[in-house]
């Protein structure tokens, strides 16, 4: 077996080790870096020359250490009531490249910016001045600018990235990523009766956290004395237009598979725990969905979750919640969803033998002469119109549905919308249950958007800042930088969003929506449709929504649809139990 004799970085996605033989493997920086003098490593390649470049050979040390660690994974979004709504498909993989690097410094800075924050720094290669900036920079001398550094992460950092194998041209290529790091060096917890030092050693086998990396000048030989049978999750980025998709989750999955089949980040020793420090864990659920479990509050306030990969691992965390006498009080949970049930309409929407007509008289009063002489040429000179919109149509709506009303434009969709808000009839009876109603129909039934900062509004709203969060995600505005945006400072589709948004503040029994996602592209609009089905059923709200698009129709899955036109109305129910 080849031993390494030496090994070189360059940077995060190029590095060079050289083996006995004469043999130099070129690799990404990330990798080459675990890799000590004097290691005996597996080499198996076809080829017989000096120099092998990235996909020419296969190492092999404790742990498979090249090719990179790679995934190829298909994502399925479910509807409200099961079964596919769509579906990715991605790529989960070690990031290796040049541009896997620089976008996921484009990423960092949705999760740390703000005004007077630089996520990453850039060298440029021709003057060789360092350049702080969020996205790739143009040097004023003119040369091409290369990542340096993304702050925040060590030397011993490596990320995973997730990328999207099938997607539209207007779609990132890269739609997240997870930084891994070994363990930091010390951890103490926060109690009532003050700091417990060294808690997780109290906890696990002292030697699974040490010896970690420690920093300092010479930072090679700190990540040479790397040995640990533990992993921290530092960081997980989603793209803010795809948080509510799960991607998040998904990651950290693939990262628990990355730390065991190939004993991530060092690669040198079986991994028995994976844990993370997430502040935000408070407000999103995501690693407890995955398994992870809560055990303490770091010393400086900050929740820390574990996820034990071995049977020994579970042993010791199990005991611990049930013999900490904090950690029983909380049973290693730590989220709580905070937006609850509705009270719920109290009994059905009945529509019986309901008319409805509209009439108007068409004249050339008011007209300019040369419009008037236009018209009269066409024999148009008075007109009375009348348009029969609804005519005797019956339907029922049960407490807690979802309503879909289909058509074509000035089919009755809004109109029946108006009668579900109190409009009368001509004739027949609409009978309207008692419960808090919301409704957007644009031009005429519309919430203020108002000056304040998303959460700030929505917190008033509600008051409670973990659902107004929950409100917020449920709609794709994830990024907890539009959090503190206003407004007037959104896109259109993002205030389209946060109109919801706030309709859903009011926890409504009834919610009416007309012309639904009419300002979302393709991906987005099923991304909210799936989000605001999912809410409404677990909330036991009525929705009655009007939308053409079909991808909106099959996201919802709705308990009916309603085809409106020619005065009448035809439904069809959804097939198979709701559940």
């Amino acid at each position: 077996m080849p031993r390494v004799l030496g090994r070189r970085v360059y940077w995060r996605w190029y590095g060079e080790v050289l083996l006995t033989g004469g043999v130099l493997l070129r690799m990404s920086g990330d990798a080459a870096k675990w890799l000590r003098p004097g290691e005996k490593v597996r080499l198996r390649t076809e080829l017989k020359k000096p120099v092998l470049g990235f996909e020419e050979y296969a190492l092999e040390g404790a742990f498979p250490l090249w090719p990179p660690f790679a995934k190829t994974l298909e994502h399925v979004r479910e509807s409200p009531l099961g079964g596919e709504a769509y579906r990715y498909r991605l790529r989960a993989r070690e990031a290796m490249y040049e541009s896997d690097f620089e976008a996921i410094a484009e990423l960092e800075q949705f999760h740390y910016a703000s005004e007077k924050e630089v996520v990453a720094l850039w060298v440029c290669t021709q003057c060789h001045k360092t350049l702080p900036a969020n996205a790739k920079p143009l040097c004023d001398c003119g040369g091409e600018a290369r990542l340096k550094e993304i702050r925040g992460s060590t030397p011993a950092s490596r990320f995973l990235v997730l990328e999207l194998s099938e997607r539209l041209p207007f779609e990132p290529r890269i739609l997240g990523y997870l930084r891994l790091d070994p363990p930091i060096p010390r951890m103490h917890r926060r109690t009532l009766e003050g700091v417990e030092r060294d808690i997780r050693e109290r906890i696990f086998p002292r030697d699974w956290f040490h010896p970690t990396y420690e920093g300092g000048a010479d930072w090679e030989k700190a990540l040479d004395r790397v040995n640990t049978a533990a992993a921290r999750i530092a960081r997980v980025v989603v793209h803010p237009d795809y948080r509510s998709e799960g991607f998040g989750a998904l990651l950290v999955r693939v990262a628990l598979e990355w730390a065991r089949e190939r004993g991530a980040p060092e690669g040198r020793r079986e991994k028995h725990l994976v844990y993370t420090i997430a502040q935000m864990a408070r407000y999103h659920p995501f690693f407890e969905r995955v398994g992870f479990r809560y055990l303490f509050d770091t010393a400086s306030g900050r929740p820390v979750l574990f996820y034990p990969l071995t049977e020994e691992a579970e042993a010791y965390l199990e005991r611990f919640l049930q013999e900490d006498p904090y950690a029983r009080a909380h049973g290693g949970r730590l989220y709580r969803e905070s937006y609850g049930r509705v009270e719920g309409l109290k009994g059905p929407i009945r529509l019986q033998g309901v008319h409805k007509a509209y009439r108007s008289l068409l004249d050339l009063k008011g007209l300019s002469p040369e419009v008037a002489e236009v018209l009269a040429a066409f024999g148009v000179r008075a007109r009375r119109l009348e348009r029969a919109v609804l005519k005797g149509v019956d339907l029922e709506i049960p407490p807690g549905s979802l309503v879909v009303l289909a058509g074509a434009s000035g089919a009755g969709k809004t109109t029946l919308l108006r009668l579900l808000l109190g409009e009368a009839p001509d004739l027949g009876e609409v009978r309207l249950p008692g419960g808090r109603v919301a409704a957007h129909i644009p031009g005429e039934v519309e919430v203020a958007l108002g000056e304040e900062p998303l959460l700030e509004r929505l917190f008033r709203e509600m008051g409670e800042v973990r659902a107004a969060i929950e409100v917020l995600n449920r709609v794709g505005l994830s990024d907890a930088v539009l959090y503190r945006a206003r407004p007037k400072e959104l896109s259109t589709g993002q205030r389209e969003r946060f109109r919801l948004a706030l309709l859903l503040a009011q926890r409504p029994d009834l919610l009416l929506l007309d012309e639904f996602a009419a300002h979302l592209d393709v991906p987005t609009a099923r991304r909210v449709a799936l989000g605001l089905g999912k809410l409404c059923r677990e909330a036991g709200i009525t929705l009655v929504a009007a939308t053409h698009r079909p991808e909106v129709v099959a996201a919802l899955d709705p308990d009916l649809l309603v085809y409106v036109g020619y005065g009448g109305l035809t439904t069809v129910p959804r097939r198979g139990p709701r559940t």
